[in-house]
């Protein structure tokens, strides 16, 4: 393993994980203390949907890997790769845990959905930890280009998404804002 790899991630993940689950956790109740300003929708959960919660781990963990990136990123070119790798991971355990859950049970308990989204983002850099052990085929570009795709699906969904399961607010049974 590089000595980068060595000498930064241990503390870059714990400062990670606090900083997504801090700032994920607060993106919770954005929309609402800014008085459901359509801006702060684009980075807040707009309902309770899943895929508005998909948000909180997603805009934490972007905002974490691009300052990361800047600061360390000439010190290995995968780690953009990685993690966004790792994100990819940790945005898909958060539906696929959900509805696997909700689907045995047959309802929601807040309290799971809360571990579910610390789980995301503890997957999210621990797999992403796990892949900068190991060459990447996955360019920083194209990991750039990926992160912007999410992040326009992401804006687009909030005021347009489809009208399925995924985007459904089942406290109001409604779409986006």
């Amino acid at each position: 393993m590089v000595p980068f790899i060595n000498t930064f991630l241990k503390k870059s993940n714990r400062w990670g994980f606090f900083f997504v689950a801090v700032l994920g956790t607060l993106l919770h109740f954005t929309f609402e203390w800014f008085g459901q300003h359509p801006v702060v929708g684009l980075f807040s959960a707009v309902n309770e949907s899943t895929w508005e919660h998909m948000k909180l781990l997603f805009f934490p963990s972007l905002l974490f890997f691009l300052v990361e990136y800047k600061k360390y990123g000439a010190s290995s070119r995968d780690l953009l790769a990685a993690r966004t790798l790792g994100l990819l991971c940790g945005l898909a355990f958060i539906p696929v845990s959900f509805y696997t859950y909700t689907g045995i049970i047959g309802r929601g308990f807040t309290v799971l959905d809360i571990a579910i989204f610390f789980l995301s983002a503890f997957l999210t850099f621990w797999i992403s930890t796990r892949l900068l052990q190991h060459p990447q085929r996955l360019t920083s570009l194209a990991a750039a280009i990926i992160l912007f795709v999410l992040l326009a699906l992401f804006f687009l969904f909030t005021f347009f998404p489809p009208h399925i399961q995924l985007f459904l607010d089942p406290v109001t049974f409604t779409y986006g804002i």
